[in-house]
């Protein structure tokens, strides 16, 4: 464990620092302080170090000593980089925690914790930013140098700047560039997040009294009947609403946008843009002055209570309960204390209305930090958390990186979601959990909420480890949406099935769209066709890369792998043997989205998938024509259950319920019912009782029965006794290894002797080695062991230490050449 202290030392003194490097090293390094830095170097601040031959680092100061290493000579640091700490003591903990936890180096930690442009090394890119206007002749000589280099070379890495300038030295010259918003980190591939903005109309106060408004009537009828209409039809809309749209304006006086502009020129109208939610509000004054309705104030009151003598308390409200109204209440009574609020959110970009609802209430005081942001922008929010100007910080789940310094409340909302489980790179992080750890370091409390907990959260909430309240109601009295299940098997049999779509789902589409309500149908797979296969042969194409069958997606004509990302042209041959008969197995969301266009030609039709999202803001106007009613079916996969809120949407279908149902996973039956629950819950959310209809070939299945009953507990009781049994969690910890080389043999050479070793310490708790559902990714052979442990009876912390031991020793043997291990600790 590192002693995050710092020596007091005089100048003459020889100090010796250990610092993070950004590599997944095993120990921290120690570096050399010039005597002139020696007032300079303090914990957490960031300093520049050579590592390696060449290779220059940004480090962060772990600890300070006079104690030379022994076993190497500390070279001397270049640099330091921050007039004050960039990373707080509680971080460096935090760090380290997570690093022991996770079974990772703290380096891999430091390098998944800071935005880009705080760890620059030799080989990141810089650009110039081309939207930013600058003086030249305002820049130093070394700052000029690298603009005029960057004008004739696009980009350059930090080793190219510092062999044009000549020094070493070059990360504090980069660093007042980027500051002045001239360079941009071109690692940093992330699309900035825009937000929405409205044009909204206001009268001229000078025309707030009868006589003047009599007046200015008077000359429009005469002169601007379409303008004095535009007049007429604010004045009707501002009896009933607080703020009006342009748009609205338009539509309600038919008078045209060029009147309401020369309303605007000749100041009689006043137009301002504000940045307004992509998803409906059914009335903007709910939210700026709400009462909690009487099954609100009861939760509050018991999470109120639980948190007197627990840190973490589980809030289980059925979809639109009103869930979010009592974190406002709980955010407001902590930030009125003085201290500071993270709200956790599984994908940010879904919930843009709950970043709306919260700027309402905290407007400045709150702060947002998530993937969609520049590295400029994580880097102002990074400061102004350190600042402690931020009260209340909104984001996914990085966002229990950033330096927090007195954390009283951590809302994790939707607590069940696999998005707050971190996959690649290490670490391997679940932010639920990580966030309970940084709570604690506080002192503070954490509430999770869900409709559908984990099972684990809702175990612990069971034993009373954590603090347990209920919202068993919708908020404002609304039903749940009335849920049919359709045997797809009856209907193929009476031949009333329409390609993927059963009569009663084609029956409830026509009439939500006659009755102009939007529909949403989920399929939890995207592409056109998830196989190719010759009728003759059997042939399927596979990726040359991944054992997995290719992908057939229309929109680009290609085969797809969804693993590595690899594309090859459709063959119209077979080339096994030469076959021309080759059909299309399966169906995706595009296909569904081209189905449905025969089907019904006049419907207006969008598809939200991982293809349709990935370019800038493509998924901001999806939400945007959602909401502005320009859909009348969204076809998605599982981004279609997260976090949509809108008042038209009344029918969900849910197409094929067996691909979630039959997955060969012991969390499958936990899955199937969140999401099933999940998407069910998009419909009927504003006064209107929503239709859900489940198409599958399985009708009876118990899962099914439960979504439909809206019976958890029932599920959870189930599950937990087949858990128990077959050494799950929440009764067992679970540790996986994963063991990667490129040849097949020898990794499983490699894999049966760590299997073999591993069994020595641990016995029967050692299961494999197995090659996983899909055992090569990016042209990598895996093999899986597994260990699961009681909780009662073995330490964890020791059961770790002993297979770091296990897996250092095998690193050490020739066996182990070429090989990649990766350990993942709470695995799913």
């Amino acid at each position: 464990m590192l002693e995050f202290t710092q020596s007091p030392h005089n100048d003459r003194e020889t100090l010796f620092v250990e610092v993070i490097l950004p590599l997944a090293i095993a120990k921290n390094y120690t570096y050399r302080v010039p005597y002139e830095m020696n007032a300079s170097v303090m914990v957490g601040k960031r300093v520049v170090v050579q590592f390696g031959k060449s290779k220059l680092y940004t480090a962060i100061v772990a600890s300070i000593g006079k104690l030379a290493p022994e076993k190497y000579e500390a070279k001397y640091i270049i640099e330091v980089l921050d007039d004050r700490p960039a990373v707080t003591h509680e971080q460096l903990h935090f760090w380290q925690w997570l690093a022991e936890y996770y079974m990772c180096n703290v380096g891999e930690v430091m390098n998944a914790a800071l935005p880009s442009a705080l760890k620059l090394a030799s080989e990141t890119k810089i650009e110039l930013n081309k939207g930013f206007d600058f003086d030249k002749s305002a820049l130093h000589d070394k700052e000029y140098l690298i603009v005029e280099a960057l004008d004739i070379q696009p980009e350059l890495t930090v080793s190219d700047i510092t062999k044009l300038l000549g020094q070493k030295t070059v990360m504090p010259i980069l660093k007042g560039l980027f500051e002045k918003n001239i360079i941009h980190i071109s690692e940093e591939v992330s699309e900035r997040y825009k937000p929405r903005t409205r044009t909204f109309i206001t009268l001229n106060p000078v025309y707030n009294n009868q006589e003047s408004l009599r007046e200015l009537f008077t000359i429009l009828e005469k002169r601007a009947p379409k303008q004095a209409d535009a007049v007429l039809a604010y004045i009707k809309l501002s009896r009933h609403q607080k703020s009006i749209s342009k748009t609205e304006l338009i539509e309600e006086s038919g008078a045209g946008a060029a009147s309401i502009k020369s309303l605007e020129e000749k100041e009689i109208f006043i137009a301002e843009e504000k940045n307004v939610s992509r998803l409906f509000y059914e009335d903007d004054e709910i939210y700026e002055s709400f009462e909690l309705s009487e099954h609100q104030q009861s939760a509050l009151f018991q999470v109120k209570k639980e948190f007197d003598d627990k840190d973490v308390a589980l809030l289980h409200g059925v979809t639109s309960s009103g869930k979010t109204q009592i974190y406002i209440r709980l955010i407001e009574e902590m930030i009125s204390t003085g201290r500071q609020v993270l709200y956790l959110l599984p994908e940010i970009a879904l919930t843009t209305h709950i970043i709306e609802r919260l700027r309402v209430y905290f407007g400045a005081n709150i702060g947002i930090y998530h993937s969609r942001f520049n590295d400029g922008e994580r880097v102002e929010v990074w400061q102004k958390v350190l600042n402690n100007e931020y009260k209340v910080i909104l984001g996914a789940r990085s966002s229990v990186f950033l330096p927090f310094n007195d954390l009283g409340l951590i809302i994790v909302d939707e607590e069940h979601e696999t998005s707050y489980k971190q996959y690649d790179p290490a670490p391997r992080y679940n932010a639920r959990d990580a966030a309970i750890f940084l709570a604690n370091m506080h002192q503070g409390k954490v509430l999770l909420g869900s409709a559908t907990p984990s099972f684990e959260s809702y175990y612990n909430a069971r034993i009373h480890k954590y603090g347990f309240a209920e919202l068993t109601e919708r908020y404002g009295g609304v039903k749940l949406p009335e849920i049919e299940v359709v045997s797809i098997s009856e209907e193929t049999k009476k031949k009333t099935i329409q390609s993927h779509f059963t009569s009663v789902l084609m029956g409830d589409i026509n009439q939500a769209i006659s009755n102009k309500e939007q529909v949403i149908l989920f399929q939890n797979r995207r592409g056109y066709a998830p196989i190719l296969m010759c009728k003759i042969c059997a042939y399927t194409p596979k990726c040359i890369n991944c054992d997995v069958s290719l992908t057939y997606h229309k929109s680009s004509g290609k085969l797809h792998c969804h693993y590595c990302g690899y594309k090859e042209d459709t063959p119209q041959i077979c080339p096994a043997c030469g076959s021309t008969h080759l059909e299309y197995k399966g169906f995706g969301t595009e296909k569904i989205e081209d189905e449905l266009s025969i089907l019904l030609p006049d419907a207006r039709i969008a598809r939200m998938d991982l293809d349709t999202t990935r370019s800038r803001n493509s998924l901001q106007a999806i939400l945007n024509d959602l909401e502005e009613k320009k859909i009348d079916i969204l076809v998605g996969t599982q981004m279609v259950a997260k976090g949509l809120d809108f008042a038209d949407v009344t029918v969900i279908g849910i197409i094929n319920a067996d691909s979630l149902l039959k997955f060969p996973d012991y969390r499958a039956n936990e899955r199937s019912y969140q999401m099933l629950s999940q998407v069910s819950g998009r419909a009927g959310r504003r006064g209107k009782q929503g239709k859900v209809v489940i198409q599958t070939y399985d009708p009876g299945h118990r899962v099914i029965k439960q979504v439909i009953e809206n019976d958890y507990v029932d599920l959870y009781l189930t599950e937990m006794e087949e858990r128990r049994s077959f050494r799950y969690p929440p009764f067992y910890r679970i540790i996986k290894l994963d063991i990667k080389h490129k040849d097949p043999e020898i990794v499983q050479h490699q894999s049966n002797y760590l299997a073999k070793e591993l069994q020595k310490q641990f016995g029967e708790r050692v299961i494999g080695p197995e090659p996983p559902l899909i055992n090569r990714i990016r042209n990598y052979y895996i093999q899986s062991i597994m260990l699961k442990f009681e909780k009662d009876s073995i330490s964890i912390s020791k059961a770790k230490a002993i297979i770091r031991d296990i897996i250092t020793q095998f690193q050490t043997t020739k066996l182990s050449k070429g090989s990649i291990i990766q350990p993942d600790v709470d695995p799913y």
